[in-house]
């Protein structure tokens, strides 16, 4: 039972202005998702709209704790690399693109704005944003090298975002 609209918002405009002009295809819909759609998860849209319905704040986005993009040095007080950690998860969860909003939301966002310097940063200030903590797989796309391992990873039929029989 879901359905998914594809609109054109502009190349210039921003990210929250996009979820502003899009704002006619909910119909009269109370609570939307959202996304970047650079981003792959084998995120449980359920579970992340169980969540947004149980805190009851104006929006709900999706953390993850991603891999880092480099291996890590452990060096001692005179620089000695003591071991070498490759590629480890990073300690900070980030924006994982993926969100749950109530129609609410569509009060703040002006026709132009930013959805995470404008928007997302004064529902924080505000405490109407929850992060739903998503612990599974989790990448974006956003360098032709992203794309080529994305690619094999479909091809192989190893592509972990796909939770659809």
């Amino acid at each position: 039972d879901w359905e998914i609209t594809f609109a054109e918002t502009g190349v210039e405009t921003n990210t929250g202005g996009r979820i502003k002009r899009a704002a006619r295809y909910l119909g009269d819909a109370p609570t939307f998702l959202a996304t970047y759609v650079d981003g792959l998860a084998d995120l449980d849209l359920h579970a992340l709209l169980a969540f947004h319905r149980e805190h009851g704040k104006i929006a709900t986005l999706t953390s993850v704790n991603p891999l880092s993009q480099f291996g890590l040095l452990d060096l001692d007080a005179d620089a000695t690399v003591r071991r070498f950690v490759e590629k480890p998860r990073l300690e900070a969860w980030i924006n994982g693109g993926f969100f749950v909003f109530e129609r609410a939301i569509l009060e703040s966002i002006s026709k132009d704005g930013d959805l995470e310097r404008d928007t997302l940063a004064a529902l924080a200030q505000r405490g109407e944003l929850k992060a739903y903590r998503h612990k599974g797989f989790w990448t974006c796309m956003d360098t032709y090298k992203d794309t080529l391992n994305l690619n094999q990873l479909w091809e192989s039929d190893r592509a972990p975002w796909q939770v659809w029989p």
